[in-house]
């Protein structure tokens, strides 16, 4: 089954505008997210989706540099520039992962994937409920599913967090969770702030912008050295979903 990882990427974020393109060990964070999702066995290609906006001129100049496919498509409904992405890649399985998650961990990224593949559902992350850190979000789906929940989806949560319709219909639709041994979901690995933008820079520095290393690396550094993750402690999980629910009730 062809296999795309698809990644959704902005610059005008809310909270930390830019930050898909901020500097991390010499490298844009871009880089990080894609370099990693290449190091997944699973796929076949990795694309990024970004704005159709004049403002993601510099993500597609990045995307070129580093030799990635960028899809342009709508800023504001999100499930359609993620679906017409997955349509022009030719995508069987599609994968969602996010530009603001430069320590993605790539067996973690092929364990959602493969127990899609393998395990005749229609949809698999590893959020629901969530026992990975916060950054290492990954999910997986057939292109069906996805092009129905583009279809149908009508909510501005659903539209622009691209998933919901699916994941809140386990009626409709065949869902499964990787879950980890040990609950980390406490850990905040994401990049949404300034903080957590200094926190991730910590953890490249100590380990070199182009070295392997993945979740049990990071723990174990965390465990040695705990003050770098009070650097970004603090901030709720979700936080832009919650706001997008708000806008539903509007």
């Amino acid at each position: 089954m062809h296999t795309v990882a698809i990644i959704q990427a902005r610059m005008t974020s809310t909270r930390l505008p830019g930050k898909i393109l901020a500097d991390i060990a010499g490298r844009p964070l871009l880089y990080h997210v894609v370099n990693r999702a290449r190091q997944a066995r699973l796929f076949d290609l990795v694309t990024v989706a970004t704005t159709d906006r004049p403002t993601d001129d510099p993500t597609e100049d990045c995307c070129r540099r580093l030799g990635v496919p960028c899809f342009r498509g709508s800023e504001t409904d999100v499930l359609d520039r993620f679906y017409r992405a997955a349509e022009a890649s030719r995508a069987e399985v599609v994968a969602r992962l996010t530009a603001d998650c430069p320590l993605l961990d790539p067996p973690v990224i092929d364990s959602v994937v493969g127990m899609l593949r393998d395990g005749g559902l229609d949809y698999v992350s590893n959020t629901r409920p969530p026992t990975f850190p916060d950054g290492l979000d990954v999910e997986a789906m057939k292109r069906e599913t996805l092009g129905r929940a583009w279809r149908e989806a009508q909510l501005p949560s659903e539209r622009e967090h691209v998933t919901p319709y699916i994941w809140k219909q386990p009626e409709m639709f065949r869902l499964g969770n990787v879950a980890n041994d040990k609950d980390y979901s406490k850990m905040r690995w994401t990049v949404d702030e300034p903080a957590d933008l200094e926190f991730v820079r910590r953890v490249y520095a100590h380990f070199g912008a182009d070295a392997r290393f993945g979740m049990p690396e990071i723990v174990a550094l965390l465990e040695k050295e705990p003050e770098i993750q009070l650097v970004n402690a603090g901030f709720e999980r979700n936080e832009g979903y919650e706001k997008s629910l708000k806008e539903d009730n509007r």
